[in-house]
């Protein structure tokens, strides 16, 4: 690992994702992995309720990695793989918890398991968001957006300096490729992922499973 996410999920992770392959850091593991390699889900889960793992068997050709479930473990990560950059993604955690209202919490909320991986990856997500990150208070936004602003103090007092690459979500290529000492691209930076694509998505997934 090279660069290890450590922002929570909807700072713009799936555009980061898009972002991190197009300047060679790719692929780049997210939560859409997880969706693509159920074979890992087992492992996660085990991580989710403090069992041991070999990351390397999880993670093995992932140069990078950002999102949940992985940023979740951004310390035992960044102490795994000591010469990785840590990048937090932020934005204004009033924006966040809206987005997250719209889209994650409101999934975790609705989602229903049709399948035993189902199951197991449902128990993983709620353990890691909804139970360890937020204390099962996704609906008390101060609380939520509490969490959120520790978090991102915690990963800014935590790892060194000439670690840490704090991302602001639209700032564009500028930062990041500073951050990792790499040529600016020509192309736009990615944009995708937003609220409504997110409900698209969700909804074609519950679709194609009926």
């Amino acid at each position: 690992m090279q660069i290890i996410g450590a922002g929570f999920g909807r700072t713009g992770t799936k555009s980061m994702k898009l972002a991190l392959e197009q300047l060679g850091f790719g692929p780049c593991y997210h939560m859409h992995e997880v969706f693509k390699n159920p074979e890992g889900i087992p492992l996660w889960h085990k991580a989710a309720f403090g069992q041991d793992i070999d990351w390397n068997v999880l993670l093995g050709g992932y140069p990078s990695g950002v999102d949940w479930p992985l940023s979740h473990f951004w310390q035992p990560l960044s102490e795994k793989y000591p010469e990785a950059k840590v990048l937090l993604t932020v934005r204004p955690a009033d924006e966040w918890y809206t987005s997250m209202t719209n889209t994650i919490f409101s999934h975790l909320a609705g989602n229903q398991p049709k399948d035993e991986m189902q199951v197991t990856f449902n128990e993983m997500v709620d353990k890691i968001v909804r139970k360890d990150t937020f204390d099962n208070r996704t609906d008390d936004r101060a609380h939520c957006e509490a969490v959120f602003d520790r978090h991102t103090a915690l990963v800014k007092e935590t790892v060194p300096a000439d670690r840490l690459i704090v991302y602001e979500v639209g700032s564009g290529w500028e930062p990041l490729c500073a951050g990792l000492g790499v040529p600016v691209p020509e192309e736009p930076f990615p944009k995708t992922n937003t609220t409504a694509e997110f409900r698209r998505n969700r909804d074609a997934e519950a679709d194609a499973s009926e």
